[in-house]
């Protein structure tokens, strides 16, 4: 369908392509990834026709339509959200205007006209494109109220909802998507996957999303070392796959490298002999002949790094009770209660327009309470992260001097270290606010709150503009967070990652999940994601205290004593079975690390290559030891704190 062949591009001294060949056919559900600046972006130019190969070329099939969802903000006019949406084509807007004018009346032709007229709109699909329009823009979160509304009126990320309504009603034979998950939230980005694995044509997308990746694509375009490189399967897929090829080209080249060194060792020692000489050129020859390795490339650096831990809060991170919230006449909250204990990492879910950034910012402090408490705990420093947090920001400064300007003690290294993460690389530093985009300086503002970290850190949608390096490094940075974390976001990957709480926020109620998202899907038994999402779920409140019943008024003393006994061996028996589940988690957790371990030590080994098999079922086991260590080591802080509550009511 879509062939580069032999493609080259530079930019100056920069060599994004060298000689890049990939095939695209229908059907194909491909993920491009790479590191920022490798090109991701510029091949799908060249394959738009916007861009040039400077040598090579891009040849499409003929008449094949091809639908771009651009990652920046694309225009909107006059037209209402519905119009966007079923604008596939300049021809079918035109039809469209023309037969709604006529239906109101505003015509001059007859009725001969008017036939021919809706019999084209008709050969067009117009009847059906509304309804199928209105369907796909409530699963991106419009509501019936939003369709005549004009696109102008919506904010950036709205606007990108109504275009990639009008890719998905348009259904082009080659969809290519660029950071399509950026403006979504998690119902509407799930929505969207589930959406795509039945979608008739080919699709190409840039994301950074991996659980997306994971579940949509079947094959893995890497852009390195100028080259394009083909991996088969899902992402998760990909690493395992790239992780094998990196070890063996290693093994290849060290091997090499030990044979050139024999021989050159040989040269040195017989060289200078006349009985030697001749087999001392015979070994230059040699190695003059091999066709020379080179060394994998060093993987753009995941840096890891350290920042200030915050100073240790009350137990009690922040307590809310009774609160009642409503945007004029309509009620997001009444008497609502949330607390968040030193340590808590929790997630807020739920379907769209649940009130979740709400809860948030009502957290914060930014929006005030109307009725009921809001209490922060005991030494609660609180810090607040969402899409407009660049606002504060110091637009005469460049980076670096901004994330210096924190009262914490930072080195210029440890700082420069920490923006290179963030994407903030070589004289980028030196870019003065004011030019940022919108993207840059939410990563900067984010770069600040872990240069100086609050105890209580509150964030709405952290990753979006981040590659998946800088997921990574905020991953594991967060982990190591000693204070106390309520987030929202649509990564999966990222919720996984972090999440040992959930609390789902639906129809202005609370449900509190003492465990990690995989652990709030089981308990809500939905059949999807989505669902569970979207439902109120089965789940329950975190469990309360169980309080003692006091003795009836007929009830005498034998009887009490009796039944106090049965509730005292109930709790001695819950707390065994907790015991037992907490031992054999964390035995089978100590196995699975010290395997890891092991097979770590294997694959270093040069020998293990020797059999070019064995290090592919080394690799496999490895990724099937990752995941269930993420499987368990949830269940693990769910087991641990379930013992813990009960030695407390001891």
């Amino acid at each position: 369908m879509i062939t580069l062949s032999d493609i080259s591009k530079s930019y100056g001294s920069k060599t994004l392509f060298t000689e890049a060949t990939i095939q695209l056919n229908r059907g194909d559900r491909v993920g491009l990834v790479g590191p920022n600046g490798a090109g991701k972006t510029t091949l799908f130019n060249m394959i738009l026709g916007y861009e040039s190969p400077d040598s090579g070329e891009v040849i499409r099939e003929r008449n094949i339509r091809v639908g771009h969802l651009p990652q920046e903000s694309a225009p909107a006019g006059n037209e209402t959200v519905l119009e966007l949406a079923t604008a596939i084509t300049p021809e079918f807007v035109e039809l469209r205007k023309q037969v709604l004018a006529f239906d109101a009346g505003h015509h001059e032709e007859g009725n001969e006209w008017h036939d021919d007229l809706h019999n084209r709109y008709n050969d067009l699909g117009g009847y059906q494109l509304d309804a199928k329009a209105k369907g796909i823009l409530k699963g991106l979160g419009f509501r019936d109220t939003d369709f005549d509304r004009p696109a102008r009126e919506l904010s950036g990320g709205w606007v990108m909802r109504a275009h990639l309504a009008r890719l998905l009603v348009w259904e082009p034979e080659m969809l290519m998507l660029d950071e399509p998950t950026n403006h979504l939230d998690l119902e509407t980005v799930i929505w969207f996957q589930e959406y795509l694995t039945n979608y008739p044509g080919a699709i190409l997308v840039i994301s950074h999303d991996r659980e997306f990746l994971n579940c949509l694509v079947d094959g893995i375009l890497e852009i390195r070392m100028s080259r394009i490189y083909r991996y088969r399967g899902n992402y998760d897929s990909f690493l395992e796959q790239k992780a094998a090829a990196v070890a063996q080209q290693w093994a290849a080249y060290k091997n090499q490298q030990r044979e050139i060194d024999r021989l050159n060792d040989f040269v040195k020692r017989f060289g200078a002999k006349a009985s030697k000489a001749s087999q001392a050129q015979s070994k230059l020859k040699q190695i003059d002949r091999m066709e020379k390795l080179e060394p994998p490339e060093a993987e753009a650096a995941t840096v890891g790094f350290t920042f200030p831990q915050p100073e240790r809060s009350g137990l009690k991170a922040i307590t809310m009770e009774g609160i009642h919230h409503a945007y004029g006449e309509k009620v997001i909250y009444r008497g609502v209660d949330f607390e968040a204990e030193r340590g808590q990492r929790i997630v807020l879910v739920g379907p769209n327009g649940a009130g979740k950034s709400t809860l948030l910012k009502l957290l914060a402090g930014v929006m005030p309470v109307q009725r009921g408490t809001r209490t922060p705990g005991h030494n609660v420093r609180i810090g607040y992260f969402s899409q407009y947090r660049a606002e504060v920001l110091n637009e005469k400064l460049t980076v670096l001097e901004e994330a210096l300007n924190t009262p914490q003690r930072v080195t210029e290294q440890s700082v420069r270290t920490v923006l290179g993460c963030f994407l903030f690389c070589g004289d980028d530093v030196f870019k003065k606010i004011s030019v940022l985009s919108g993207g840059e300086k939410s990563r900067l503002a984010l770069v600040k709150l872990l240069l100086d970290p609050p105890n209580l850190l509150l964030m709405d949608e952290p990753t979006t503009h981040l590659d998946i390096a800088s997921v990574d490094a905020l991953v594991s940075a967060l982990k190591d967070f000693t204070g106390t974390i309520i987030f929202i976001s649509h990564d999966v990957y990222f919720i996984r990652s972090l999440a040992n709480h959930v609390v789902h926020v639906n129809a202005g109620q609370l449900k509190h999940y003492p465990g990690g998202y995989q652990y709030y899907l089981d308990k809500t038994s939905a059949t999807s994601a989505r669902a569970a999402l979207t439902a109120g779920g089965a789940g329950t409140p975190a469990s309360a205290p169980i309080a003692k019943k006091p003795a009836g008024p007929g009830e005498d003393r034998k009887e009490q004593k009796r039944r106090e006994a049965a509730e005292r061996q109930a709790r001695s028996n819950a707390r065994k079975e907790a015991q037992q589940l907490v031992h054999q988690l964390e035995k089978r957790i100590n196995e699975l690390e010290m395997r890891q371990s092991e097979i770590t030590t294997e694959l270093e080994k040069p020998e293990t290559y020797e059999n070019g098999g064995n290090a592919s079922i080394l690799n496999r086991e490895m990724r099937q030891n990752e995941i269930e260590l993420a499987r368990l080591t949830p269940e693990w802080e769910v087991a641990a704190a379930k013992l813990a509550e009960i030695d407390a009511k001891e």
